[in-house]
């Protein structure tokens, strides 16, 4: 379960700097390309949320937890492959394809959002939940 901290709250990091950059870097660059600031960052994005999903799935994590992980990871991977497909498919096509774009642009974003604002506050809230003095699984044994 540790694993699963660890990319989680790295899939954290890494949006916040992809973010900042965006809102900060591409102001200031003008007109210079800044596919060399982007490429890793979205590179490791996609294999974070590749390997959140997997772990998810193959450490059993139960409940609303589970779905809040999986939509967090989901949308991490989709960002950058939704990214592509539209360029893709407007390159081929020829026109300019909405569908990719508006999911890679609005939807993922949001997604990985509420899955990550809805994974920090049930593990708080179960964290809180559990009485002082409770060993780690939260069980009380009677004596």
């Amino acid at each position: 379960m540790k694993s699963i901290w660890i990319i989680f709250w790295a899939l954290v990091g890494v949006f916040i700097i992809i973010i900042g950059t965006m809102f900060v870097l591409v102001p200031l660059a003008g007109n210079l390309p800044l596919v060399n600031v982007f490429l890793p960052g979205i590179a490791i994005f996609l294999i974070l949320g590749v390997a959140l999903l997997v772990l998810t799935i193959k450490k059993k994590v139960e409940g609303n937890l589970k779905k809040f992980l999986l939509l967090t990871g989901a949308s991490a991977a989709g960002l950058p492959v939704f990214a592509v497909l539209h360029n893709v498919v407007s390159g081929l096509f020829n026109i300019e394809e909405p569908v990719f774009f508006i999911l890679a642009t609005m939807v993922c974003p949001i997604s990985f959002l509420v899955g990550a604002i809805g994974t920090i506050v049930l593990t708080t809230k179960n964290k809180s939940s559990v009485p002082a003095g409770t060993p780690q699984g939260g069980k009380v044994d009677n004596v």
